[in-house]
């Protein structure tokens, strides 16, 4: 999750702010997010041929495709309690990660679960659509630590999570995260933080 952040000037809190409220217990609060009501009347799910990739044969990738096909349509995913937590999250080099929903029931579980990512990942379309792309595992070190054996590793489904340390340039305590991205072939490799096949110039007022 080693990002540079890009947003417009009405979305300027960062994605770690964000997330800082939910690891403070205060109830998340997004500066740009709607009502799921009223969002979903805004919103409508991007058509596309999400074809194989190279991960295609990976059982890990296959539960996510499982657990989020429903989310294919971001009306279903915000009906569940899914919230946007970051703008479209540009690559430093190339690529894009996307636009984060969080769950915010599944943040502080200590635990990563195949069927449970804690986040969706969107790439924006134009005309206001999202397209679903990946989803991305996050558990906070210390509630992991709390929870499991001491110097047990987390994991999903054998794929080691990349820990992020204490300070970061997010302001979080140390946290670990995957990403896996099901819905879009990364030639990066489908675990890669950042995805050269998705981009944040389709979003609204993107030049």
């Amino acid at each position: 999750m080693n990002m540079t952040l890009q947003s417009g000037a009405s979305r300027g809190v960062s994605r770690a702010a964000r997330l800082r409220a939910t690891v403070l217990g205060i109830t998340l609060v997004l500066p740009f997010a709607l009502s799921s009501g009223a969002m979903a009347a805004d919103l409508t799910m991007a058509g596309h041929n999400h074809g194989g990739h190279d991960g295609a044969s990976s059982t890990l990738v296959g539960k996510v495709r499982n657990a989020t096909r429903r989310y294919l349509d971001i009306n279903v995913a915000l009906g569940e309690g899914w919230v946007r937590a970051t703008p479209c999250v540009s690559g430093p080099n190339e690529g894009a990660m996307g636009v984060h929903f969080l769950k915010p029931d599944r943040l502080h579980d200590g635990a990563l679960k195949a069927d449970e990512p804690e986040m969706l990942i969107y790439e924006p379309q134009r005309g206001g659509a999202y397209r679903l792309v990946g989803v991305e595992y996050l558990v906070l070190a210390s509630d992991w630590a709390s929870r499991n054996p001491a110097g047990s590793a987390p994991s999903v489904d054998g794929h080691l999570a990349n820990f992020v340390g204490e300070p970061n340039r997010y302001a979080l305590p140390a946290f670990y995260e995957l990403h896996v991205w099901a819905w879009e072939e990364n030639p990066s490799g489908s675990f890669s933080d950042w995805n050269p096949r998705v981009s944040c110039d389709k979003q609204s007022g993107a030049n």
